[in-house]
């Protein structure tokens, strides 16, 4: 089964989505799941897992009703407050929906203490103790604090989101690469192939870009931690979907059969414990 490990989908609206600037603006729009369908079945995807893109529990319900009414969404990645003061029973509402594998916070957003705080530090326990993933959402400058998480929650399943956003525009690559390998070691830690063209010169991107941080992803964490997701419709901002899969595609096309299998479905199925 071939799985996109990662994608959105949203109501657009200009206060919500003040995050999608002017140079994004071909994305200023719906974007739900009669959109992703097509996309998926003309590119041999069996399903997605949903993301949240919103900080807020409507957000997450939003997303377990798609999911209700669209099969194809295999898994929900939703939002809780991790530094609520009643996060159990935010969590034990959430068991009720089978859907929701994991959660995540906007960390780009935050400074890099704020995954070490103990109310934060205390979310992510009570993640583990109901069997949930955790996404990190951050930017290069952010992965030695999580290295710092990580170690903190070393039973934790999380998973790296857009191979923590490297500064491929402007081709940096040496500091990134150094925590990549470091937290690359800490075997609960897995991480997405996803979202790098929009990390990348969105009119002027070619494949080769990529290559060096592609190396640098698949000898850190192998194949068995690695999963191939579009980050549609964010993507859309520098590559049609088909680009971006192209973009992965053509990388791993010397590997074998078996890693194909596991980069495009079979590692996500395992991480996110799809049924």
């Amino acid at each position: 089964m071939r799985i996109d490990a990662h994608q959105h989908f949203w109501h657009y609206h200009p206060k919500k989505h003040e995050w999608i600037e002017d140079n994004m603006s071909v994305i200023r729009k719906d974007f739900l799941p009669s959109d992703l369908l097509p996309i998926l079945q003309e590119n041999n995807f069996d399903g997605c897992i949903a993301v949240q893109a919103d900080q807020n529990e409507i957000e997450t319900k939003f997303l377990i009703d798609l999911a209700s009414k669209n099969n194809f969404i295999k898994g929900v990645v939703g939002w809780v407050d991790l530094k609520a003061d009643n996060i159990q029973e935010r969590l034990n509402y959430f068991k009720q929906f089978d859907i929701i594998k994991g959660f995540r916070h906007v960390l780009q957003n935050e400074v890099p203490e704020f995954m070490l705080e103990t109310k934060f530090l205390n979310g992510i326990n009570a993640l583990q103790e109901h069997n949930y993933t955790y996404d990190i959402l951050i930017f290069p400058q952010q992965l030695n604090a999580a290295i710092k998480l990580v170690k903190k929650n070393p039973n934790q399943k999380f998973v790296i989101d857009h191979i923590a956003k490297p500064y491929i525009k402007h081709g940096l690559i040496a500091h990134w690469k150094r925590d990549i390998e470091l937290i690359a070691k800490l075997e609960n830690v897995h991480c997405k192939i996803s979202g790098m063209v929009t990390e990348a010169d969105y009119e002027n991107w070619q494949a080769s870009d990529f290559i060096p941080y592609l190396d640098t992803v698949v000898n850190a964490f192998g194949t068995k931690r690695i999963m191939y997701g579009s980050d549609w419709p964010v993507c859309l901002v520098a590559a049609t979907y088909k680009e971006m899969l192209h973009v992965v595609e053509d990388y791993f096309n010397s590997f074998s059969e078996t890693e194909q299998e596991d980069l495009f479905g079979k590692n996500t199925q395992n991480f996110y414990q799809l049924k």
